[in-house]
């Protein structure tokens, strides 16, 4: 079972990618993860990709597919695994789906979990964290027992720039652009699931379950 998860920023796709992973036992691939420990590690793939980061440069499609397969490659991928944040191109998707199809494999599943933008920028702008000690809050679902103060270390509390709602929004607008495409090309190969969003995150990851059963 092969998933590539989808969705804007902040539209939860990463926690429900973890969640299949557990349920599922299949490994949650993420691309950042992967750049880091072939970096760590020191591999000839980590080595050539580590030159672009270092200048500010985005990794080339090929070369981000070549670590991606690496890691795919391995024992612990032979039953399947839930790709996430990756592909985010057309270009991309088509450079994945031509390098499965030179190994005789493919994407079974693509899922978006659509969250509209206006949901996005208030889950987002709710966000409080404390720079102190590194404690999360949410003002509406998750506050802390006394306002703007961390329960933890009783530091004040602060709204991170990437969380404010001009950055969320430009964000949003950079992966309709240049993500949403997708949506459209999974969709023309049959592969495409679309779960709301909006829902409690167990509820999404029941209707996730519902379609990975179908």
């Amino acid at each position: 079972m092969k998933i590539i998860m989808l969705g804007a920023p902040g539209a939860g796709k990463g926690t429900q990618a973890k969640m299949i992973a557990d349920k599922y036992g299949i490994p949650h691939v993420s691309t950042g993860d992967i750049f880091r420990a072939n970096i760590k590690n020191g591999t000839p793939l980590g080595t050539e990709a580590k030159q672009y980061m270092d200048k500010g440069l985005l990794v080339p499609d090929e070369l981000t597919v070549k670590i991606l397969l690496d890691r795919v490659a391995q024992e612990d991928c032979k039953n399947g695994y839930v790709l996430d944040g990756f592909p985010r191109t057309i270009p991309q998707a088509e450079v994945l789906d031509k390098a499965l199809a030179e190994l005789g494999d493919k994407i079974d599943y693509a899922i978006d979990v659509d969250v509209p933008d206006e949901n996005i920028v208030r889950r987002m702008g709710g966000r409080r964290a404390c720079l102190s000690c590194g404690a999360t809050y949410h003002i509406e679902h998750v506050p802390p027992k006394k306002e703007g103060i961390c329960d933890v270390c009783g530091q004040p509390l602060v709204l991170r720039d990437d969380d404010r709602p001009e950055t969320v929004q430009n964000r949003l607008n950079v992966y309709h652009e240049q993500t949403q495409p997708l949506i459209d090309f999974y969709q023309k190969k049959g592969v495409l699931k679309t779960v709301d969003g909006t829902k409690d995150m167990k509820d999404v990851f029941a209707d996730i379950e519902a379609v990975l059963k179908a």
